[in-house]
């Protein structure tokens, strides 16, 4: 009797429709999601959002770059849920709708 490869695959494979939050107010990227979305989507990493306070009018973008597409215009004293900081670039959502984006890092101020 042949015994089956470990590398095969022959096994199950997942099918159907994912249900997936709506990614404009669900913060979630492959790599990284908000831990209040870890029973929902699938991420390689979670958590927990920063409480900040935008210190200027920001300009909330869908990628991290002055020429992305513009979301929404956040005011000065907005709230902003932060999920990661690097390159210039801060992610996560804010204002009273709760949009998610990116807005340059010099924008965002201390913890609330």
């Amino acid at each position: 009797m042949e015994r089956p490869s470990p590398t095969r695959t022959d096994g199950f494979a997942l099918t159907g429709p994912s249900n997936l939050p709506d990614p404009a107010v669900y913060a979630y990227r492959p790599d990284l999601a908000d831990c209040a979305l870890a029973h929902t989507v699938i991420a390689s990493h979670y958590a927990e959002p920063l409480e900040r306070a935008l210190i200027a009018t920001a300009i909330l973008r869908l990628q991290p770059s002055d020429d992305a597409e513009a979301v929404a215009e956040l005011k000065a004293g907005d709230p902003f849920s932060m999920l990661d900081n690097s390159l210039g670039w801060a992610w996560g959502y804010g204002g009273a709708e709760r949009r998610v984006g990116y807005v340059r890092a010099t924008d965002v101020g201390l913890p609330r």
